[in-house]
């Protein structure tokens, strides 16, 4: 969370007030940030969800992801990423990301098979994937491109917003992102036919209070829509949103250019003038590096948040997709030609960049100051290490 206050407050209480904390209904607080966000994205639809998660599932399914389907997720990505797709009953193969933290193209061309129906590029610390390598080679494979923006709120890629580039995208709201109402999402797309798709993942009874559609069968899925608190809370955060990515923007370009000379390489950065810029970081020549790093300057090593690693993706090893067996895609016979085996170094080049990898996070509330602070004890912890 980075910033959040009275103005949250205030709409909070003018929801609660009203009575009025169901989220449909003309005029809501939900309807009017999708439409802001919209806007603000330059994408047709946006409908919040209950978590990052779900709106991936829903952006997944909104393009006919399902049994029989595989979709390449990045070796680097919360497990979120992976559980989706086999909410959505495909099968998750795991590819590596490049000096950049995400996705590989390189990696994402070799790993197509005649079962691979989608690339899930993922947006990590604030930072693109190279969208515009991704996307023409899912177009000259005819794959989908699903966005997972989760971590990327209110960053672009060459001039557009991320999480719009895609077929579909999905954000998170939860307590740790850009944009917060604690816990939350949002999920995006500018085909008419698949946000009808999205909105039944989303809610498959919200016919009952939007009206039926003549051309939407309902289907069964499980509850994710937001409340109106959550929407007001939202419609606040958009409005702090881009002050905050233009000064932890211009702090991470500032960092880069005056630790240009100290040895320190940076991340490969695939938009920097685009990007949220949360994070600035830097490939050390090794492991031992990097820990030897952090015990002089505290930084994070990539490598070592164990929820973003795939190592330690624990229900994807144990091939336990579902609650029953009936119903876990690992089983269903329509991907028993999928890859569903998945082990600890099929990735080692991934991982070795990854423990390798360091980095600091900005803040827009970071004064000049501190940030001189921040560059000088960089500068000292590479001329002690590197």
């Amino acid at each position: 969370m980075y910033k959040i206050g009275q103005k949250e407050l205030d709409a909070i209480g003018d929801v609660l007030f009203s009575g009025k904390v169901f989220r449909y209904g003309s005029g809501g607080a939900c309807a009017n940030f999708e439409a802001r966000y919209a806007q603000y994205l330059g994408v047709k639809h946006v409908l919040m969800t209950s978590s990052g998660t779900t709106s991936l599932a829903a952006a997944l399914v909104s393009q006919n992801i399902g049994p029989g389907d595989e979709v390449l997720v990045p070796a680097c990505t919360y497990i979120a990423s992976a559980i989706a797709v086999l909410a959505a009953g495909a099968i998750p193969v795991v590819i590596d990301i490049d000096e950049s933290l995400t996705m590989s193209p390189a990696a994402a061309e070799a790993a197509i098979r005649p079962h691979t129906k989608a690339l899930l590029p993922v947006h990590m610390w604030g930072m693109p994937a190279d969208m515009d390598a991704l996307t023409a080679m899912a177009k000259r494979h005819n794959l989908k491109v699903i966005e997972d923006a989760c971590q990327g709120v209110g960053g672009g890629y060459r001039g557009r917003k991320l999480g719009s580039i895609g077929d579909a995208g999905a954000f998170s709201f939860n307590y740790y992102k850009n944009m917060t109402c604690g816990e939350g999402g949002a999920v995006v797309t500018s085909c008419d036919e698949a946000v009808i798709r999205m909105g039944c993942m989303i809610d498959c009874c919200r016919f009952y209070w939007d009206g039926r559609q003549a051309n939407g069968t309902p289907f069964v899925s499980s509850g994710a829509r937001a409340s109106e608190i959550e929407g007001a809370i939202m419609n606040c955060q958009l409005d702090r949103i881009d002050d905050m990515i233009t000064k932890m923007r211009t702090q991470k370009k500032r960092i880069l250019a005056e630790t240009a000379d100290s040895g320190l390489k940076p991340l490969k950065a695939n938009s920097l003038d685009y990007e949220c810029g949360t994070h600035v970081g830097f490939l050390l020549p090794s492991a031992e590096h990097a820990l030897e790093f952090q015990k002089i300057q505290s930084c994070t090593i990539a490598g070592k948040t164990g929820r973003h690693v795939y190592t330690e993706w624990d229900p994807i090893f144990a091939k336990q997709g579902a609650h029953h067996p009936a119903l876990n895609p690992y089983n269903l016979k329509e991907n028993a030609e999928c890859r569903r085996d998945l082990t600890k170094d099929q990735c080692a080049h991934s991982l070795e960049i990854l423990n390798r990898a360091i980095m600091v996070g900005t803040h827009p509330d970071r004064s000049e100051d501190d940030t001189s602070k921040l560059i000088e004890n960089l500068r000292r912890a590479a001329k002690q290490v590197l």
